[in-house]
């Protein structure tokens, strides 16, 4: 194989690369779909796979060095659209429509999210040098999940909703929990029973009992206590 045939290969990898990070658009017109339909827990499951893809294509992306193979394309703001769509719209719309907010102030609540969600997007200080967020990091799917496997009473929701807001421009830290390597196998466990009480909560239509919710519950506060925790601890050298 000759310098040309490995040029084109590497870049035709690089491609793929790409077109697998833009399959998530297409999960996000799934899950979507089926917010419309009323079917959450499908929506649930089509924004889990979309975040499998965001959680693979960044490595992928590094080790085929994407961005030496194609300049002209940024898988950086490929990433971020896709991720506004799946992490933001999607979920911001399920709750918009699903009654779970006091009624008369859904628009207002979304409002706030889509308007905050995009300043947080375009805030060039969103990581922290350890590969943390500063802020809550506007994952609203997984704050929506919650919202919807807790089925709190509505004004709990909009609580939520407002503190949420807030925190996204709050001076908190929010961990990674690949990037950041303090605490790395304790946040992976704790990862590892999110994803799996998730995973439970989904498969019963989002009705999960008393042992679901307590592992998404402890999970949850673990997420945002460790935050804390590492941000008042000395800098990693």
């Amino acid at each position: 194989m000759d310098e040309k045939q490995i040029l084109r290969t590497w870049r035709f990898l690089a491609l793929l690369v790409h077109l697998f990070t833009a399959t998530g658009a297409v999960l996000a017109l799934l899950a979507l779909q089926a917010a419309v339909d009323g079917r959450h827990a499908a929506m649930f499951f089509w924004l889990a796979v979309a975040l499998i893809v965001d959680g693979v294509d960044g490595s992928l992306a590094r080790f085929i060095n994407v961005r030496q193979a194609l300049p002209r394309f940024s898988g950086e703001i490929l990433d971020l659209v896709i991720d506004f769509a799946t992490y933001v719209v999607v979920p911001t719309y399920a709750l918009f429509a699903s009654g779970m907010l006091p009624r008369g102030y859904e628009g207002v609540l979304a409002a706030a999210i889509l308007i905050g969600s995009a300043f947080y997007f375009a805030d060039t200080t969103m990581k922290t040098p350890e590969g943390g967020f500063r802020g809550f990091p506007a994952t609203w799917n997984i704050a929506a999940f919650l919202i919807f496997a807790f089925d709190a009473p509505s004004w709990a929701n909009a609580g939520a909703i407002v503190v949420l807001v807030a925190a996204m421009f709050a001076p908190i830290m929010m961990v990674h929990p690949i990037r950041v390597r303090r605490f790395r196998p304790l946040t992976l466990a704790m990862l590892a029973l999110w994803s799996l009480a998730a995973l439970a909560a989904i498969v019963t239509d989002l009705q999960p009992n008393l042992w679901i919710k307590a592992g998404l519950g402890v999970a949850s506060v673990y997420f945002v206590g460790i935050g804390f925790v590492i941000r008042h601890l000395e800098p990693e050298v």
